[in-house]
């Protein structure tokens, strides 16, 4: 199936330097935003004069989530996030930001919109990304892929994975989603990762210490 260029620009927000990622096509002005993070300036200097048509959740921990609300109210647009964490918006607890008062004050947003499911064909931009359900991180970890562009928060990175130790995350539930479901993807599938560089499934199955 043919598929579309992306227009793909990243954007390292809040004290985590979480990567927050603008998606669009060559020349057009709309555009979707996946996981905006805390202190969101950048990205809404950005997307000023912009069409957003939706906010997509890789996960809902406090890092990833920070710039929800604002971005939500600025451009009216829907936010996407798995069922397993459909009340970790309203949550400080459960989305982290009431464990580390020294990063952050609780962190609340309205309930997402709508909920994604392992499989499902999301149609944004005119374009339709699979969505792999990929816990093990957190309950409701997604990955996005269009084309050879998988949008993996914080699964896999470069020459690391997600920390499993925070509640609701397992260390096997991580390998199970990493070998069963993002290591299935060609070699040359390019991850853009909720935190550091971007890298690619051949690079982490030959390189990776922690698969």
């Amino acid at each position: 199936m043919e598929t579309k260029e992306l227009v793909i620009e990243s954007f390292s927000l809040g004290p985590l330097q979480t990567n927050a990622y603008l998606i669009s096509l060559p020349g057009e002005n709309k555009a979707v935003v996946i996981d905006p993070g805390m202190n969101p300036n950048p990205l809404l200097k950005r997307v000023a004069d912009m069409e957003i048509e939706a906010i997509l959740l890789t996960h809902a921990h406090f890092d990833h989530i920070g710039g929800v609300e604002e971005l939500r109210r600025l451009k009216g647009c829907p936010v996407y996030l798995h069922d397993d964490e459909a009340d970790w918006l309203v949550d400080p607890k459960k989305n982290g930001s009431a464990r580390w008062p020294d990063v952050t004050g609780p962190i609340t947003t309205a309930p997402a919109e709508y909920s994604l499911a392992d499989g499902q064909n999301l149609s944004v931009l005119g374009l339709s990304f699979k969505v792999f359900h990929t816990p093990g991180h957190s309950p409701g970890s997604v990955s996005f892929l269009y084309g050879k562009h998988l949008f993996g928060g914080d699964v896999l990175f470069k020459l690391s994975v997600g920390r499993t130790d925070l509640p609701g995350g397992s260390h096997q539930e991580l390998l199970d989603s990493i070998h069963g479901k993002l290591f299935e993807l060609p070699d040359d599938t390019i991850v853009y990762p909720g935190h550091g560089p971007r890298t690619s499934i051949g690079y982490e199955r030959e390189h990776n210490p922690y698969v």
